[in-house]
């Protein structure tokens, strides 16, 4: 029984893959090329998405997806607002960082002023909804995953509206509130039938500001 000593296996197996065949050649070749194609593929359609998305205080949008468009547009839409609609239907934002650039935290206490007539101006309905870093919704005790038009939001008294986005409950917004999960977060900000100051980008929505303890 011939068995190969541990000192000659090493040598034998690098002997074995650079061993040169035509049908070796060609497995290495599509291995080669197939991981060479994922990666191009991946950093091309991630610059795709950084050209048609744009920030603004914080939140990115665009309104390149949801209607006809180039393959790459089309790649780029699904992996940044997969199945949207178009933007005469729905304008949609996406947050995961504060006013001054930091990740969001759920641990943290965050805050959305609009002030007074600055609620998204829309002929259906809007809502921002909060999902895990992951973009999947975390449960919270709670059972509150968005906000929106039709939570009876309270207004300030001078008709300026405060959502707040925090652990824990503030006493006596209780409709503006919207729980935070542990760790990283995203929120939604979702327009439906937006009028035309949306559209043309004259309104915008307002930053995300923490606010300190």
């Amino acid at each position: 029984m011939n068995v190969l000593a541990p000192s000659k296996k090493l040598p034998a197996i690098i002997g074995l893959l650079f061993r040169r065949s035509i049908p070796l050649d060609i497995i290495q070749g599509l291995f080669v090329g197939w991981g060479l194609a994922l990666v191009v593929t991946y950093v091309v359609i991630n610059a795709q998405v950084q050209k048609i998305m744009t920030t603004v205080n914080g939140w990115q949008t665009t309104q390149a997806c949801g209607v006809p468009s180039g393959w790459l547009v089309q790649a780029a839409c699904a992996r940044a607002l997969p199945a949207v609609n178009a933007p005469q239907e729905a304008v949609y934002w996406q947050a995961t960082a504060d006013a001054r650039g930091a990740s969001l935290d759920g641990s943290r206490r965050y805050m959305l002023h609009f002030p007074p007539g600055g609620l998204p101006p829309v002929n259906a309905f809007w809502s921002i909804t909060i999902a895990g870093a992951h973009r999947l919704m975390v449960e919270n005790a709670a059972h509150r995953y968005s906000v929106s038009d039709r939570s009876g939001l309270q207004a300030n008294a001078d008709g300026s509206v405060d959502v707040y986005v925090q652990p824990a409950a503030p006493v006596g917004h209780e409709a503006n509130w919207l729980p935070t999960p542990e760790g990283g977060f995203m929120l939604w900000l979702r327009a439906y039938g937006p009028k035309p100051a949306i559209l043309d980008g004259t309104w915008r929505p307002p930053a995300l500001t923490q606010v300190q303890p």
